[in-house]
């Protein structure tokens, strides 16, 4: 089957992010001469369906997204099942959500922007919006992330105001997940999964960079790992079509 990858969010043709995620794709495509495929899955149509036809999936930026259920569920099965994942901006923050109810056993867990009275909020307004800054990065030496841009350092461009709250860190970093990105004040910018051939989130909004002459490093290394996944996962048809689990 065709590799195909999935663009979680709730596409609007005005929004930067969105356009460039587009664009990006097809830079990259182009300059590894891949036949793959991408299609935008608004978060209120996933279903249990959704891997039997994609074999990755990018969430984009855009939060907060219309059903949060479903896209955790996605985000679930993708990290469970080694199945490619990429999540930028908002995709990034939901990633750190998913991990944080179903690894770390925050029940709770939530954003800010989504519930700004949860008692868990991983996710909080940060002290200063990063909408439209670029700002300088350092990686973790040894992490999938540097070894993408060959480089420990690097300047990206964000589109958001909410990130990870710091109170949180040291729990979020007490198993498997890493964080391997971080901004000049310390600030968790890049998580990754090492055991897992793809499961990165950045905050920053690495397709706003890419262009059809240098194609986005982190783009490539996912489309690479799409085209690299020997077999595509077939979960379970369920009968809650309209309304998957995210804690299954």
């Amino acid at each position: 089957m065709k590799p195909k990858i999935a663009i979680l969010g709730e596409y609007v043709p005005t929004f930067k992010p969105h356009v460039s995620t587009n664009s990006a794709i097809a830079h990259a495509r182009l300059r590894l001469g891949a036949d793959i495929e991408a299609h935008w899955v608004a978060t209120e149509e996933i279903d249990s369906s959704l891997f039997a036809t994609h074999s990755a999936i990018w969430v984009a930026p855009g939060s907060p997204y219309k059903d949060m259920d479903k896209l955790l569920w996605a985000i679930h099965q993708a990290r469970e099942n080694k199945i490619p994942c990429l999540g930028t901006c908002g995709g990034f923050q939901h990633m750190v959500i998913e991990y944080a109810r179903n690894v770390l056993g925050v029940k709770d867990a939530q954003s800010q922007e989504n519930d700004p009275y949860a008692s868990d909020l991983f996710i909080s307004q940060l002290d200063c919006s990063l909408a439209g800054r670029e700002m300088r990065l350092a990686f973790a030496e040894g992490s999938q992330i540097a070894a993408i841009y060959g480089s420990l350092t690097v300047t990206e461009e964000y589109y958001c105001n909410f990130g990870v709250n710091p109170a949180y860190i040291p729990r979020l970093k007490s198993q498997l997940l890493q964080v391997t990105g971080s901004d000049s004040e310390g600030e968790v910018r890049v998580i990754e999964l090492p055991d897992h051939p793809f499961f990165v989130g950045t905050l920053f909004v690495p397709q706003a960079r890419s262009t059809a002459a240098a194609p986005h490093p982190i783009v490539i290394a996912f489309l690479k790992a799409v085209l690299e996944a020997t077999t595509t996962p077939h979960l379970p048809e369920r009968s809650d079509t309209k309304k998957p689990d995210p804690t299954r």
